[in-house]
């Protein structure tokens, strides 16, 4: 449903990325079919990109790889998601951090209904998950399309999810997250790594630049 945020988990193997790239188009289904709604836009954030070190190759060129967009678009969508900065930097030297959201940008180009993302913080050390999942609901919210989501941390995936979907070559069990915490296929499936794991959603004063930079919040005072 438009707004939802649906998660995909389950273990290295289980077939999520096979069937993200199912979902999108880019391998045919061996048995069944997929039913698209007829002119859906999806835009699509992979798992990860390899670019050749001596391959002279700007964010702003990547970015227009397959369809022109203008400038003044391609600087929204990259301060959308926080990095405008990187915007004639070689891709090969931005980091990590800054290459996902540019990937990330790059899907948003389509203003898609439906967004694709394949393990999005892959390659993000620990204190930018969090900003980049907050990053990814405040997109949810704005331009109100639903997100289908692939991810491995199952304490951000339960917290920040609307549906959850567990895969191990099949569909184990899917719900909502309470619902899906308490189904015996996936305390099967994940074992002890689910043992005394609370799932919460937490709110923090700061934030961190994508260098890792903190960067505290201002307080609101109290009026009378």
């Amino acid at each position: 449903m438009p707004g939802e945020i649906v998660s995909v988990i389950g273990p290295n193997g289980a077939g999520k990325t096979t069937l993200v790239k199912v979902i999108v188009g880019l391998i045919k289904p061996t048995l069944g079919k997929v039913t698209r709604q007829a002119g859906l836009r999806i835009g699509y954030m992979p798992q990860r990109l390899h670019v050749d070190p001596i391959f002279p190759l700007t964010v702003e060129r990547f970015l227009q790889l397959g369809q022109t967009w203008t400038s003044e678009k391609l600087e929204r969508m990259l301060a959308e998601v926080g990095v405008h900065h990187v915007l004639h930097s070689p891709l090969q030297a931005i980091s990590g951090g800054e290459l996902q959201r540019v990937l990330l940008a790059r899907a948003l180009l389509r203003e898609p209904q439906l967004l694709v993302l394949d393990e999005p913080a892959q390659g993000v050390d620990l204190i930018g998950q969090g900003e980049l999942y907050d990053l990814i609901g405040s997109i949810r919210d704005r331009h109100q399309c639903t997100i289908l989501l692939v991810s491995h941390d199952l304490n951000i995936v339960m917290a920040r999810t609307g549906t959850v979907v567990c895969l191990n070559q099949h569909i184990c069990c899917s719900g909502l997250p309470e619902q899906v915490s308490r189904d015996p296929a996936f305390a099967a499936l994940f074992g002890k790594a689910v043992q005394g794991l609370a799932f919460y959603t937490h709110k923090h004063d700061h934030h961190h630049h994508v260098d890792g930079a903190v960067v505290t919040e201002p307080k609101e005072e109290d009026h009378d």
